[in-house]
């Protein structure tokens, strides 16, 4: 398979699934509560890269229940699911049950590696009514690999199905020796129970109710407690937790219900996908195919939220530094200093039948780190945490220098170590995502366009923290540095004729001349000159470029442009909330309002408000929604910190620890916003509640409560 694709043979769209998260568990379910199994199926309960159940099925006396409806909670703690029988029949054809008689609602939370749910089942009937409630179940425990669509020679051995009571155990022994076990435990215990199914024979009088409790645990040990006490035990737990996480975040409100639902959605998902690590809060990528830990994507979502959590961005640097690389490993593709691009625990992941185990292939990566380490400095003024990671901090460094650049000539280049490796090791790694205007594929080593940009913002940002412990001279050199990457990349890579900054330089420096929305992110950290900034926004904000909800991975001026592709001229938020970020910085306000409206105006076609991983990048019709990607993941993390970014973005927001101000350079509101309340938003030890409302031409910023001496300051 090339380059570990994921394969469109099922829509995750077409089927809107519904998913759960809590640390390295995740669950994909159908509308009905269901794992759909099958070849093509993305459903089950995953935990550590592996599927612990591949099917769950519910039945009604041999029928599967008619959905009510379907819905996450808005902090996403619980799926709920309402069901109704369907008309049922006897062997004769005669009708025994009529439909919406009898409700059942399945409640479901993930909680420490365990699915908890709560089945409980009423009759509405005015007869008593005797039903047969089966549940079916099985676990292939397939490596998550495999349930993305590759193919294994050779798998271990599934053990014999043990039953005890209430509980039923499904093992298996990978190659890696390892085995990996599924627990189903019951409450009351079924009537029936065999090694894939069990039945209960239910007598329900009239408007009677009972409740069954079902507990799916990965690699199970015990907890003292079982059936209904381990349900509402560990849901009071789940809740607590969750409550402790969000409630760092400050809080949003605004005139706009929909960008309400848009913003609780975004930061319910960004927390879902928050698993606590020994150094803090990390970020998952995002569900199904990347919840794990991924460097690059984790270090985008803390520049995103720096502004609304501080203590995501301090635990991502935690934990990336305590993974950092120490030696060369060709076949991680890991170098001494190196940031980790990817961590997965599954069984191909520890044969190396996939090279992801502990892998360093990405070129953003050790720049980002620093970039962000920076930038955590900045808003919080935590010297002590930055002082503890500057042997990790003086070894990205040295990295970039020995290893980033590979020729000496100033540019950061990637290529794989061995052919197992990712072929394109920047953020838009497909195989095809890096090519010449004629369409041609660049071949390596490579130096792409925004890791330029995130080396100026890496020196920049090191600049800054030796300024603060007090090295001055090993500051000036890296702004020496920061200074002649930002000449060497003027020189090279702004192109007059296409009025952009190129794509990429290829291995033998020829310059790829493909307009992109790399180019973006020059502006994001301040490497493009004042001059040029002016032509890249045109060409950014064209029409063959910005298409109405977002700006394209590539602009259809393109030889390789095609708007259902992965990067070649689809829309993904997160690229287009750092290049907001950028015209903002350079002074576009009304653009960034522009690429703000137009995700919006997507989130309001999508079930949940919940803005996916990419979609498509054809041309906005009136009255029409966002063509969705297929197999795009939902949640999330950078997609979900997208919208939050976009509004740090408008309204300028920024804050320096060192006075506890917290200022408004020239705010802008979208038009969909009138008024934005920012609540609890942290500086130092204090906090401040902000009102943000448009007036005439004007925005206007309002305290409405602090906490310590804070200042806020508005500049027109």
């Amino acid at each position: 398979m090339d380059q570990f694709f994921i394969p469109a043979t099922a829509s995750l769209q077409e089927r809107r699934p519904r998913t759960l998260k809590h640390g390295d568990t995740f669950a994909i379910f159908d509308h009905n509560g269901d794992v759909l199994s099958g070849p093509e199926s993305p459903d089950g309960i995953f935990h550590c890269d592996t599927r612990y159940l591949s099917h769950l099925h519910l039945a009604i006396n041999g029928r599967r229940p008619m959905l009510l409806s379907s819905t996450l909670r808005d902090d996403n703690a619980m799926l709920t699911c309402d069901l109704t029988n369907p008309d049922l029949f006897d062997k004769g054809g005669k009708l025994v049950l009529s439909h919406d008689l009898i409700h059942m609602r399945r409640s479901r939370f993930l909680w420490n590696g365990r699915c908890h749910e709560r089945l409980t089942v009423r009759n509405y009937d005015e007869q008593a009514q005797r039903l047969r409630i089966d549940i079916a179940f099985a676990a292939d425990f397939a490596d998550l690999f495999e349930a993305r669509g590759t193919v294994r020679l050779k798998r271990g051995q599934k053990l014999p199905i043990t039953t005890t009571g209430g509980h039923v155990v499904l093992s298996y022994v990978g190659l890696d020796n390892r085995k990996r076990s599924t627990q189903l435990s019951f409450d009351p215990p079924p009537d029936q129970l065999n090694a894939g199914r069990v039945a209960y024979d239910l007598h329900l009088a009239p408007h009677e109710m009972k409740s069954l409790f079902i507990e799916i645990a990965c690699d199970p040990s015990d907890t003292g407690r079982s059936g209904y006490r381990s349900f509402f035990f560990a849901l009071r737990n789940a809740r607590r937790a969750l409550r402790a996480s969000s409630s760092r975040a400050a809080f949003i409100s605004s005139s706009n219900t929909i960008f309400n639902e848009v913003a609780r959605r975004s930061i319910s998902d960004l927390y879902m996908l928050v698993t606590q690590k020994p150094e803090g809060p990390y970020p998952y990528a995002g569900i199904p195919w990347f919840s794990t830990v991924f460097g690059r994507d984790a270090l985008i979502t803390a520049l995103q939220t720096l502004w609304l959590d501080p203590q995501i961005a301090r635990g991502v640097l935690g934990h990336l530094a305590a993974n950092q690389a120490t030696e060369i490993d060709a076949a991680s593709d890991a170098e001494p200093g190196k940031i980790l691009h990817e961590v997965r625990y599954g069984e191909m992941a520890e044969l190396g039948e996939v090279p992801f185990r502990r892998y360093y292939g990405s070129i953003d990566s050790t720049p980002l780190f620093l970039m962000l380490a920076g930038e955590y400095l900045k808003r919080t003024g935590d010297l002590a945490t930055i002082r503890r990671l500057l042997p990790n901090i003086e070894a990205a460094l040295t990295w970039i220098d020995e290893y980033g650049d590979r020729d000496g000539d100033g540019f950061l280049e990637y290529g794989r170590l061995t052919e197992d490796g990712l072929i394109n090791q920047a953020w838009k790694d497909s195989y095809d995502s890096v090519f010449h205007a004629d369409g041609t594929l660049a071949t390596g080593p490579i130096a792409i366009a925004e890791v330029q940009a995130y080396g100026y913002g890496a020196w920049q940002a090191a600049a800054e923290i030796f300024r603060r412990i007090d090295r001055p001279e090993r500051a000036e050199s890296f702004l020496a540095k920061a200074e002649a990457l930002r000449r060497a990349f003027d020189i090279h890579f702004f192109d007059e004729e296409i009025g952009t900054y190129v794509l990429a330089l290829d291995g033998g420096k020829r310059p790829c001349r493909v307009r992109s929305s790399n180019a973006g992110h020059a502006l994001f950290t301040g490497i493009a000159y004042a001059e040029r900034a002016q032509q890249v926004v045109r060409t950014l904000m064209n029409a063959c470029s910005f298409c109405g909800w977002g700006i394209r991975t590539v602009p259809s001026t393109e030889a390789r442009y095609n708007p259902m592709s992965y990067h070649n001229g689809s829309i993904w938020p997160h690229d287009n909330a750092m290049i907001a970020g950028g015209l903002a910085r350079y002074g576009y306000r009304a653009e960034t309002a522009r690429i703000f409206e137009g995700l919006f105006a997507a989130s309001t076609y999508i079930d949940l408000r919940r803005l996916p991983e990419l979609f498509c990048g054809l041309a906005r019709q009136r009255a029409q929604g966002p063509t969705f990607y297929p197999v795009a993941c939902s949640p999330q993390a950078w997609a979900a910190a997208s919208a939050l970014s976009l509004l740090q973005s408008c309204l300028g927001l920024d804050f320096d620890p060192s006075t506890l101000e917290i200022s408004f350079n020239e705010p802008q509101l979208p038009t969909f916003l009138d008024e934005v309340t920012l609540r609890h938003l942290l500086i130092g030890t204090g906090s401040a509640d902000l009102s943000i409302r448009r007036s005439g031409r004007h925005v206007i910023v309002d305290v409405i409560d602090r906490k310590g001496d804070i200042r806020v300051l508005t500049t027109v």
